[in-house]
């Protein structure tokens, strides 16, 4: 069983609450019957943090940092501390829409977490239409049908937590047997199974489409050729798996807030694909194009939490 030590951190600006619970990753959750302490799997390694103020946390993890400067840079990488809340919305923003402000200045310390690729994508494709509680449920069943167990002694007790599964794995999963991890979904089953399978095979290149310099149509164009996968997943992908950060998208309850708060666009008109694009148009006018998803899912957590009073965790 591995052990692993504490390592204290200042994580400035960050609600780590709100950034894990907003609907962007499924795989962190309370632990000890505590609202202060959540336990989150990060590739093959389990992380545990523990908030000692707003600030300071102490993070253990059975990740091996040979240094602390290591352990910070990870930090900031994966939580995105690089960017700067002061920065993510335009200056005047607060003065043309000063009751969203009011609104959404609580959380504004949600970061976008720098997830892997194939998971997001997989998370995404499993996601589509479900609340996030039966989401989060899924995927981690997901992952202890085909990923690999791992235990670590936690309070000197055995602890079980599973990695997510590998492109391969996915791509020999059985579909009847799959389909229990997609709400009995069939075709969605049959549907993550073939975008493993390109996965695997490098036709579908996750690393290559993470490039910065490459248009966002492209990388939508690459990844909407999977079937299931349409402009909605596609950018969720892009913004929480490949770090996208100027991809905006577009649910049902962005397309409420829009509407409601911005003047933009009709909640009752479908989302057809015509439309879609031209509600993320118009969302960039009032964004900053380069950062509109980081800025546009601060949105989306504060009208499920304000709006609609719902819960993400």
């Amino acid at each position: 069983m591995k052990r692993f030590p504490n390592k204290y951190t200042n994580l400035h600006g960050l609600d780590i609450e709100n950034t894990v619970f907003s609907g962007q990753c499924f795989r962190w959750e309370n632990i000890y019957n505590s609202f202060t302490a959540i336990a989150g799997i990060i590739g093959s390694d389990i992380f545990i943090i523990d908030r000692k103020n707003s600030v300071e946390y102490t993070i253990s993890s059975t990740k091996n940092f040979q240094n602390i400067k290591l352990f910070d840079d990870f930090n900031r990488n994966y939580f995105s501390l690089d960017i700067d809340a002061n920065n993510l919305f335009p200056q005047d923003f607060r003065k043309r829409y000063p009751e969203v402000w009011k609104l959404i200045l609580p959380y504004t310390g949600i970061k976008i977490l720098r997830q892997d690729p194939f998971e997001t994508l997989i998370t995404f494709m499993c996601a589509q239409g479900l609340g996030m509680h039966l989401i989060r449920k899924q995927v981690s069943y997901l992952a202890q049908e085909y990923g690999t167990k791992h235990t670590v002694s936690l309070n000197d007790e055995p602890y079980d937590y599973f990695s997510f599964p590998t492109p391969e794995t996915l791509a020999s999963a059985d579909p009847g047997s799959l389909r229990l991890c997609t709400n009995n979904n069939c075709i969605r089953a049959d549907n993550i199974i073939k975008a493993a399978q390109t996965v695997a095979s490098g036709k579908l290149d996750l690393k290559a489409l993470k490039d910065p310099d490459m248009p966002l149509e492209n990388v939508r164009k690459a990844l909407c050729g999977q079937p299931g996968i349409g402009f909605k997943i596609a950018d969720c992908v892009m913004l929480f798996g490949l770090h996208r950060f100027d991809a905006f998208p577009i649910d049902r309850h962005v397309h409420q807030y829009l509407a409601h708060w911005f003047s933009i666009g009709n909640p009752l008109q479908s989302l057809s694909q015509k439309h879609y694009l031209s509600l993320q148009e118009q969302a960039y006018r009032i964004l900053k194009p380069e950062l509109a998803g980081f800025a546009g899912h601060i949105l989306f957590h504060c009208w499920r939490k304000e709006i609609k009073n719902l819960q993400s965790s």
